[in-house]
């Protein structure tokens, strides 16, 4: 072992991770993860664009426990309220209890993403990291996506707000975050859009979009977090660490910003960046300035 080697973090190719680079690609996740504009995306790109390499599959997974940190202490009056009016309506067997409601939703919409998940995990891992990982299918999904976002914004009728949350909405949004699972399409960005599409206001849309993603990013995170550990990977403890401290402020401060921005504003700004970066990246595959891995 080097003296280095603690501030090193081994990722799928054996390539390590520094402890600069995984502070950067923290902060990057963290700015990205909660916003409709795919961390994952931005998490593989950027660091490809620096000439570091893919982080991979592991490294992008573990590195969300820090926005896991963020959304829920950002949350967390909400996350009781929700527990405890649960409780409450079981207790009393008030099915139409809008906490109720909520919860089942946010159970309900997990387990598409969920099953999916192990799919890729354990059958499908080869295919993932070589196919839906590539650059042209993120640039692909990112302007997709934008457009649906953007269509989502003209049809709409923001009707509903939080206490008009349903069961059909989580099986709406939930089926919507399963094909997040694709670097590009965003796990906010697709729930988001869904939630516009069947009502929602923005602010509630999003809300529900964040509440919804505490479980499903928590079990992404803890179905990696063993790969630290592998005898075959020179793995830094030190690294990982400083990522996830880093995508933990940078997400308190991205949720913070969305919630107040979608008040008052449209999602349009979104759908914009969205074709932009997906243009980007487009365009720095074809003039060959940026391959294709």
């Amino acid at each position: 072992m080097t003296l280095l080697q603690p501030f090193l973090l081994a990722v799928e190719d054996s390539q390590p991770i520094s402890l600069i680079e995984a502070i950067v690609i923290g902060i990057v996740q963290g700015l990205t993860e909660f916003l409709p504009i795919s961390s994952t995306a931005h998490v593989k790109m950027v660091p490809v664009v620096f000439g570091w390499g893919d982080p991979g599959v592991t490294f992008t997974a573990i590195v969300q426990l820090g926005s896991i940190v963020a959304i829920v202490g950002y949350f967390w009056s909400d996350i009781w309220q929700l527990l405890t009016g649960t409780k409450a309506a079981i207790a009393e067997k008030d099915w139409q209890a809008p906490d109720f409601r909520v919860a089942v939703g946010i159970v309900i919409g997990t387990i598409p993403i969920v099953v999916l998940g192990l799919l890729v995990k354990f059958g499908l891992r080869d295919v993932y990291e070589t196919f839906a990982r590539s650059s042209l299918v993120i640039a692909i999904t990112s302007i997709g996506l934008a457009i649906f976002l953007g269509w989502a914004e003209v049809v709409g009728s923001r009707q509903r707000g939080y206490d008009k949350v349903s069961q059909r909405d989580g099986i709406g949004m939930g089926l919507a975050q399963a094909l997040a699972i694709i670097p590009g399409v965003s796990r906010s960005g697709s729930t988001m859009t869904a939630g516009l599409f069947m009502g929602l206001n923005r602010e509630t849309a999003a809300r529900f979009s964040l509440l919804m993603g505490i479980p499903a990013i928590l079990l992404s995170g803890l179905a990696e977090l063993n790969e630290l550990f592998e005898p075959q990977a020179t793995v830094g403890l030190v690294a990982a660490i400083a990522g996830v401290v880093a995508s933990a402020i940078s997400s308190y401060v991205a949720v913070y910003w969305l919630i107040r921005f979608l008040k008052d504003h449209t999602t349009w700004i979104f759908v914009f960046y969205r074709i932009g970066f997906g243009l980007a990246i487009l365009w720095g595959i074809f003039s060959g300035r940026l391959s294709n891995i």
